[in-house]
């Protein structure tokens, strides 16, 4: 079975990438077999011969390569395995010299002594070298906060984030209450076997509980465990009706720790106990207490085999009977219409008008068939790495990223041409692609994603967020969707919102269209004056870099052309990448910081954002009014901003900014959010009221010049001119 194991173990590394998780929980099933006292013959065999077949084979899978052998993550089973080998070794000396129990131990603690030396040297060694390879950031955010692994492109994914208890009742239903109780009846007959049950459920629940994803492994352990729960509380319910085994055979087999009735020196035991019950003195203090407890036990009994017994114990029985013929019919259908849910694709949507009316939303699917069938076969098609595996299977056409993409340093190239200028975007965008696809119709459309494609963008290109690792000046100012300055600009921005907001294009020299889903969901647009000169140099075999001539693993190059982007960048440093010379605390620190006060990061990016020549000169003592032009919005969303009294983030960034006595600042803010000139906290109050406050004329100016009133009133009955006058 070991050898079988370790050749299901490398087609699972050869087909997926959880295979870490499978290696990690045999090696400490292995060592807790050690703990348990069950280490012998058969169990070192079984894992010697499961890891040194299985890790030879994983070895040969070229994205694995001397992984299994050098990163930290799967290091533990390898420890095990040789902790397997002195171990074993101890016990062939044992049994060649026949030493005592003692001597068995002393010999077992040298072994491990001179095994922890030799290893500790060897780590020495080879340590400086770079040989050992970091815990990834995927592995490391099961073991921190959501969001705060300090890897922007990990923090990014949902899917990271912790599981709820809802969750839980969603994938696994009665599962939830029937698996506990598995578990209960496992640790009662606990054996080499079932000991791997309880590792497997600790090891699910702790990980599913840390990431919503992982709750997939959760499935499989809670079956077993809730059939082990139903099964024998259903033949327990049996025998009371007779099924099965009568009531006096019931107890004439004594079963053993496995299940399996006792052998003779179980018997030998039994019947040592019972000597050793005989010759307890009857006067000590424990034999009486002892005598009231079997009094109560054999009371017990007795109610137990009386009529009323039988009569309660059958009453129970059918409840429990009746129970799991309710809940396993529920079950059965809830598995039904989820496993339907869940195989519908998701790509294709149901959603309801106004009128009650049914449609179905197959905006993406007719993207990807649109783009099979009107564009050259050799065309690039860049879209966020989310949708990469379907336009390859859907459209099979060739996407620059996808789901598999192990490279964060080119996610983050990706990252920059999305939330860069739209000039700058373009001009890496004709070097790699032919066509690009966005996803919209609001949701969690790409420009709902975009902050975090800044801040992907910028844990490489640090001049895209100068000084601000979370890329905060790159978002939405307000709750009514006002892109900040630098959204706007984007090439992202531009072109998913082309047409649709007003005074937004893309640059037609650049871009055209061509295609337009049905309900907005997604939009392509072919690049123009794409460089064939890097697409001819990309495709070129004598430009692929392969492990072995004519493998299919190649790790793509850019073209030279790029090389002026490129020298820009700094290669992501992982917080758990000790092998690198080149640590990044600054970026590090910084990052949390930004993470545990948004507001602040919020303020700095707001005040930096602007550049200066685009600030009108606010005057000073000559009184002239600014000359700085602000578009005016809507009435509609002046009065829904304005008649909402609350204290948030935005409504502390203004007081604090008019409180500084910034002008320029103000203006700035305005410039790029006009909206927030009406902002008013939870006491009435707002710009107007704290500019007149500090007596700011400049500022009244300003703030008179977007539209803000100046003689609305308060909660307390003050209008701003009142401030003034009581100032």
């Amino acid at each position: 079975f070991g050898i079988l194991a370790g050749i299901a173990y490398f087609y699972m590394v050869a087909a997926w990438g959880g295979y870490v998780f499978v290696l990690n929980m045999v090696g400490i099933h292995a060592a807790a077999l050690v703990l348990m006292g069950r280490f012998d013959r058969k169990i070192y065999l079984s894992y010697t011969l499961f890891y040194a077949i299985g890790t030879f084979l994983a070895t040969r899978v070229p994205v694995v390569g001397m992984a299994p052998l050098k990163s930290l993550e799967q290091l533990g089973p390898c420890v095990v395995f040789l902790g397997y080998q002195v171990l074993y070794a101890c016990e062939i000396v044992r049994k060649k010299h026949n030493l005592s129990r003692l001597d068995a131990w002393k010999l077992r603690f040298n072994a491990a002594i001179i095994a922890g030396i030799v290893g500790f040297l060897l780590i020495v060694f080879v340590a400086p070298k770079g040989y050992f390879g970091p815990i990834s950031s995927r592995v490391r955010g099961l073991f921190v906060k959501h969001t705060k692994t300090g890897n922007p492109l990990v923090d990014s994914v949902a899917e990271h984030q912790p599981a709820s208890g809802k969750a839980y009742f969603t994938y696994l239903q009665v599962l939830c209450t029937f698996a506990p109780v598995g578990t209960i009846f496992v640790m009662k007959f606990l054996g080499d076997g079932p000991s791997f049950l309880l590792v497997y459920a600790g090891a699910a629940y702790f990980f599913s509980h840390k990431m919503v994803r992982l709750i997939l492994l959760t499935g499989p352990i809670a079956s077993v465990l809730g059939g082990i729960a139903v099964g024998r509380m259903a033949v327990w319910s049996l025998h009371q009706f007779g099924f099965g085994i009568d009531e006096e055979g019931e107890e004439k087999e004594e079963k053993g720790d496995d299940g399996v009735p006792d052998d003779g020196k179980s018997g030998a035991a039994k019947d040592k106990k019972k000597k050793k019950a005989k010759k307890s003195p009857a006067s000590s203090g424990s034999s009486s207490q002892s005598g009231t407890l079997s009094n109560f036990r054999s009371a017990c009994d007795k109610a137990y085999k009386s009529n009323e017994g039988v009569v309660i114990r059958r009453t129970v029985a059918a409840i429990c009977l009746v129970a799991f013929y309710m809940s396993g019919a529920s079950f059965k259908d809830y598995c039904w219409k989820m496993s339907t849910g869940l195989s519908n694709p998701s790509i294709i949507l149901k959603g309801q008008k106004q009128s009650g009316e049914i449609v179905v939303v197959d905006d993406y699917r007719e993207a990807y068939w649109w783009l099979r069938d009107n564009t050259p076969e050799d065309s690039r098609i860049m879209a966020w790495w989310d949708y990469g595996y379907q336009i390859t299977a859907i459209a099979n056409r060739t996407t620059i990223a996808d789901g598999n993409t192990w490279n964060h340093e080119h996610i983050a190239l990706l990252g920059k041409i999305l939330t860069t200028d739209e000039e700058e975007g373009y001009e890496i965008a004709r070097h790699l692609a032919d066509y690009v696809l966005v996803w919209g119709g609001g949701g969690g459309d790409d420009l709902a994603k975009s902050p975090h494609l800044a801040r992907i963008a910028n844990s490489v290109y640090r001049d895209h967020c100068p000084g601000d690792p979370t890329c905060r000046a790159f978002g939405m100012m307000d709750r009514y969707g006002t892109p900040s300055a630098m959204m706007e600009r984007s090439f992202l921005y531009k072109l998913h919102s082309s047409a649709i907001k007003s005074n937004v294009n893309a640059d037609p020299t650049k871009f055209t269209e061509v295609y337009r889903s049905k309900y907005g969901k997604v939009r392509i647009y072919k690049i123009l004056g794409v460089s064939q000169e890097s697409k001819d140099w990309v495709e070129s075999p004598q430009n692929r870099r392969c492990d072995v001539p004519g493998s299919w693993f190649c790790p793509g190059q850019y073209p030279p052309a790029l090389q002026g982007v490129l020298a820009r960048k700094k290669d992501f440093a992982q917080l758990e990448d000790f092998n690198r010379g080149n640590k990044d605390d600054d970026y590090q620190k910084q990052y949390f910081e930004n993470l545990a006060n948004p507001s602040k990061a919020r303020d700095q990016a707001a005040r930096a954002e602007v550049p200066k020549q685009q600030q009108p000169k606010i005057s000073g003592d000559d009184g002239d009014a600014p000359s700085a032009e602000f578009q005016k919005p809507s009435q509609d969303k002046i009065d829904s901003v304005y008649n909402r009294w609350a204290d948030t983030d935005e409504t502390t960034l203004m007081w604090q900014i008019i409180s500084s006595g910034n002008a320029n600042d103000l203006n700035a803010w305005l410039q790029t959010n006009p909206l927030v000139a009406f902002v008013r906290s939870a006491d009435g109050r707002g710009p107007m009221w704290w500019a007149f406050e500090n007596r700011n004329q400049d500022m009244v100016k300003i703030l008179m010049k977007v539209g803000v009133p100046h003689t609305d009133k308060d909660k307390y009955g003050k209008s701003p001119v009142d401030l003034l006058a009581s100032n």
